[in-house]
């Protein structure tokens, strides 16, 4: 197998100041005659940043003091979290505010030597200055990334907002991040985003960094006009494979990797540095939210079409599935568009792809139903195995297809399908990306040691039961369709199905190709070469390099770019798979 190259930590690089550990940070807050707010994220180690303040005799209001009791939160809340292990309903009306005791400005001042910290620090703040016509407060942001929200949840460090559920299943806190918490904490981050005179990353303990708001923003405009990459997750699966230990060079000692989350802004991270001129070219990286960058920049991200269609949701997701060495992801399906608004108001599904990057020999995917397949008798066998343990007989109902390397296989919501073992799979697909309803999950525990959640209740009213072998066939198999060629490269139309929003090309080149965002948003993966060269052929941009599997992002405001083979690639026949929304 060849060398890693695959870059795990990339970068955006701008000129600005920064600040290294608490004392710095501190230091240079207090040089402020305006009140503080230091705005933090919901799973911010907030009493960490209260310590560091109040070590050097700053007064601090914790906002988790004005917050209704959480009986009352719960009460608010709890309709829309539901029963259910997995599953909420997301509270689109719901305001930082709604959290807030009637009475909880009244211990806040806006005198210079206080800190009001905490979830809706700024909010308290700047009303708290306006009530009392005081300067307005100088605001730092303490942001934090969702998959670093996640690491917290597993390890049972952090709580909700205003509701101590530390100690709760991590699924159970995640799922009120996700239906609940995130959206809050985004809406009020909107409203502050271009006010934040600083931008805090706490994300390793006791190892802050922070930069000032002009910083920030530079960076995430810099990155609204150039290619750029976030920062890809890894995490085990109980059918996790071994294909990403090497090419994308992780911990050999791990048992498996089974995900990678390669674009998923929603989740991802970016990585800014900042080069302090004043401190000899001091190079700072900080980690925020790539949601930060949609926020911010939407249409020259996303494209004003895009945005008409989606707002300020990025449509468009990659990420791996690794079986090679491992087992069949669980047997699945996805929710039609209106199954998913009328039960979890969500406003478009996870139609989705697999790709696949690599294949051992053998390697399957299930796909489709059989011809004649009974409805009510297979509901029965899936609750049948699920009541008695007994194996589900997946092969009598599921079609299962040869799989070999750059397949592409299509899967429209409401589609059965699982990936095989001996995968290695690029899944191409829109971005809401908890709604897989697992149907059978091959008598198999989740890596906590406990039975994965089944849902049937919910499958059974969205499997689309036409589905069946010859339809499969003709239109979810390869479908792959000649569209131009030219001197040293030629490209296909690979999907998605024309139920699906999403438009794949694949192009094969050794010369340089010209591509086109043609006002939207571009999502890529290197599927074939060691290294590429992506350049802008008016110098709009500095020439961006990328490796073998990498995913990258091409915002619609590039307009034209041009993708080459690079450095050991040069002479080679590279291959991209490429995304837009239709």
């Amino acid at each position: 197998m060849r060398k890693s190259n695959y870059d795990k930590r990339p970068t955006t690089t701008v000129n600005g100041p920064s600040w290294n550990g608490w004392k710095e940070i501190v230091n240079e807050l207090s040089q402020t005659k305006q009140p503080l707010a230091v705005e933090c994220y919901q799973g911010v180690f907030v009493d960490e940043v209260i310590n560091a303040l109040c070590s050097q005799g700053i007064a601090v209001t914790d906002t988790r003091d004005c917050f209704k009791s959480e009986a009352d939160i719960r009460n608010m809340t709890d309709s829309w979290m539901t029963d259910d292990r997995l599953f909420g309903r997301r509270m689109g009306h719901v305001k930082m505010e709604d959290f807030l005791a009637t009475d909880s400005l009244s211990p806040v001042t806006a005198d210079r030597q206080t800190a009001v910290v905490g979830p809706a620090a700024a909010l308290i703040a700047t009303n708290a200055c306006n009530r009392n016509e005081a300067p307005k407060p100088l605001i730092v942001y303490a942001d934090m990334p969702r998959w670093e929200i996640q690491q917290r949840q597993r390890r049972h460090e952090v709580s909700a907002l205003g509701i101590d559920n530390h100690d709760e299943a991590p699924s159970k806190q995640y799922k009120r991040g996700y239906f609940l918490d995130w959206i809050v904490c985004d809406e009020l981050k909107k409203r502050f985003l271009r006010q934040a005179d600083y931008w805090l990353d706490t994300v390793v303990p006791q190892q802050p960094k922070m930069t000032d708001g002009a910083t920030m923003l530079a960076a995430l405009d810099k990155m609204s006009r150039q290619p750029f990459r976030v920062v890809p997750f890894f995490d085990p699966a109980p059918w996790g494979g071994q294909w990403m230990k090497e090419v994308c060079d992780l911990d050999r000692s791990k048992e498996n990797f089974g995900w990678c989350f390669d674009c998923v802004p929603e989740e991802n991270s970016i990585l800014i540095t900042a080069v302090d001129t004043t401190k000899g070219n001091q190079e700072t990286t900080m980690e925020f939210p790539a949601n930060d960058l949609v926020y911010y920049r939407t249409r020259q991200l996303l494209g004003g079409r895009v945005e008409a269609r989606f707002g300020q949701d990025f449509p468009i997701r990659f990420d791996f599935l690794d079986t090679m060495g491992g087992g069949n992801l669980s047997l699945q399906v996805h929710p039609t568009t209106q199954y998913i608004r009328d039960t979890f108001g969500i406003f478009y599904t996870q139609d989705e792809s697999y790709y696949l990057l690599d294949a051992e020999e053998g390697a399957t995917v299930y796909l489709g139903l059989k011809t004649g397949v009974n409805p009510e008798e297979m509901i029965h066998a899936l609750n049948q195995s699920q009541a008695t343990s007994e194996p589900f007989d997946a092969e009598r109902y599921v079609n299962r297809w040869p799989a070999k390397k750059h397949d592409h296989f299509l899967i429209p919501a409401g589609t059965i399908h699982c990936s095989g073992a001996g995968a290695m799979v690029l899944e191409i697909s829109a971005t809401p990306n908890i709604f897989t309803f697992k149907l059978y999950d091959w008598g198999r525990l989740g890596l906590d040691g406990l039975p994965r959640p089944i849902n049937i209740g919910h499958g059974q009213h969205v499997i689309q039961w036409e589905r069946q072998t010859d339809w499969v066939h003709r239109n979810l198999v390869n479908p792959i369709e000649p569209i131009a060629e030219g001197d040293g490269w030629r490209e296909e139309r690979t999907g998605l199905h024309e139920n699906e929003f999403i438009e794949t090309r694949r192009h094969w080149f050794t010369k340089p190709v010209h591509h086109h965002t043609l006002g939207g948003v571009n999502v890529l993966n290197v599927i074939q070469g060691d290294e590429l060269l992506v350049e802008s052929p008016t110098g709009a941009f500095s020439p961006y390099v990328v490796h073998y599997a990498e995913t990258f992002i091409v915002p619609a405001s590039v307009g034209e770019y041009t993708i080459r083979p690079y450095g050991s690639a040069e002479g080679t026949e590279c291959g991209t798979i490429k995304a837009s929304v239709r």
